[in-house]
């Protein structure tokens, strides 16, 4: 079972992914995870992919193309791997493709996680972090005790600034610019594409999850 998690920033595809590879036994891939591992690791890849980043640049599609296929070659006793983050445009979606038909690895199906705009505006535009030991919070479903302050160390919240709302509702309307196309394409072809209810508590989500994959 190989499957690609679609949804917008924010609809849970990183928690979703962790669960599905535990349970069904599949290699999670984040190509953000990815990329930091690479460049922590001073692989080729990652140094390459250190070049751009270090000049503010996106990093070019086979140089993630190539980390995803180092990491399938890896791939020990899983039963497969589910892509978070990846393809995110029409021309990545097709590379892919290309790589995993060499590979004899193609897609089974994909996973669409819907949540609506204000919901994703209250998790993410509600998300602080603590400075010093990382615990996260959110002003709307999980507030610190004392406003600012973390619980557990008591240091000061920061709040990202890709999180603040405005920045939020920017970034879903590049999801949605740069996605639409990817999942025609997908709804095109031979690959199963699912569309779950992301709104909801996450185990009904994984229940649903692993229900519509057969698992």
């Amino acid at each position: 079972m190989n499957v690609i998690l679609f949804g917008p920033p924010g609809a849970g595809k990183g928690t979703q992914g962790d669960l599905l590879a535990k349970s069904a036994e599949l290699r999670k891939i984040s190509t953000g995870d990815l990329l930091r591992e690479a460049v922590r690791d001073g692989t080729p890849l990652g140094q390459e992919a250190k070049r751009y980043m270090d000049a503010g640049e996106l990093v070019p599609d086979q140089v993630i193309l190539g980390l995803i296929k180092e990491t399938l070659a890896e791939t020990g006793g899983q039963k497969g791997f589910s892509l978070d983050g990846f393809p995110r445009t029409l021309p990545q979606a097709r590379a892919l493709d290309v790589m995993l038909a060499e590979m004899k690895r193609p897609i089974s199906a994909v996973a669409m996680l819907d949540v609506n705009d204000e919901s994703i505006v209250k998790r993410l535009g509600g998300r602080w972090s603590c400075q010093q030991c990382g615990a996260v919070y959110n002003q709307f479903s999980d507030p610190p005790k004392k406003t600012g302050i973390c619980d557990k160390c008591g240091y000061g919240l920061v709040q990202r600034k890709d999180d603040e709302p405005g920045t939020v509702q920017r970034r879903l309307d590049v999801y949605r610019q740069q996605t639409a196309p990817v999942l025609e394409y997908y709804r095109k072809g031979v690959t199963p594409v699912h569309t779950i209810s992301g709104d909801r508590p996450i185990e009904e989500v994984q229940f649903d999850l692993r229900r519509m994959l057969g698992l």
